[in-house]
């Protein structure tokens, strides 16, 4: 076969092939015009039916998406809630760094006067006063913390430390400062002694004396 007849097949066969296309699409749009009503309305009954069960798979899908994105939200929140409580914890129990607005009190007893029921009654005193995390010279004071006496000076669960005496404080200065100050408060009473007392605020105090976490011998969660 020559070039030229190749070339002439081919083209009777594009236009054979276009002949049949627009015969099948006249023969189905003669097919709808020659349809019966009733057939019509059953053909756009089911185009309906196929729409409204499109629609139905859309919403069902927006509504799983939706839900999912809810729980996500909420196991993000959860796990959010839950660090925080773990922090505010650990703050407590003295297991990790705190800091924040606060005061600095710094007892110097040169005649060695100041005895442990003094530092606690100051302890007490800025306690009330919301104190929120509290330690004195490195010892971080929780809550099942105790003084005792100890030659020329004083042990903080059973630590000894020196004078001078460093109380680092994270709470609401304006609150700490004036407690100390009160008539017959602690200021008034370490002075007696001839201890010499000296408060600073500060917009930042760090509280970074640790604790190890403590495992309960017999208390088991109830939960």
């Amino acid at each position: 076969m020559s070039r030229a007849q190749l070339i002439v097949a081919l083209l009777l066969f594009v236009l054979g092939l276009g002949l049949a296309i627009q015969v099948r699409s006249n023969s189905d749009s003669s097919a709808l015009r020659g349809a019966r009503q009733e057939d019509l309305v059953r053909i756009l009954d089911e185009l309906d039916g196929r729409t409204k069960r499109l629609e139905d798979e859309k919403q069902r899908l927006e509504d799983q998406r939706k839900e999912l994105e809810s729980s996500s939200n909420q196991a993000e929140e959860a796990r959010r809630q839950t660090v925080e409580k773990e922090r505010q914890l650990g703050i407590l129990a003295g297991t990790v760094a705190a800091q924040g607005p606060g005061i600095t009190l710094k007892i110097t007893d040169p005649t060695g006067q100041v005895q442990s029921d003094q530092l606690l009654d100051t302890l007490q005193e800025l306690r009330a006063a919301g104190a929120e995390a509290i330690q004195i010279n490195g010892v971080r004071i929780v809550a099942g913390s105790y003084f005792s006496d100890e030659n020329g000076g004083v042990a903080i669960d059973g630590k000894k430390i020196t004078q001078p005496y460093e109380f680092k404080v994270i709470g609401k200065p304006q609150d700490l400062e004036p407690a100390l100050n009160i008539p017959g408060g602690v200021v008034q009473t370490l002075e007696k002694e001839q201890a010499t007392v000296a408060v600073t605020r500060s917009a930042k105090i760090v509280v970074d004396a640790l604790r190890a976490a403590k495992q309960p011998d017999y208390a088991r969660s109830s939960s």
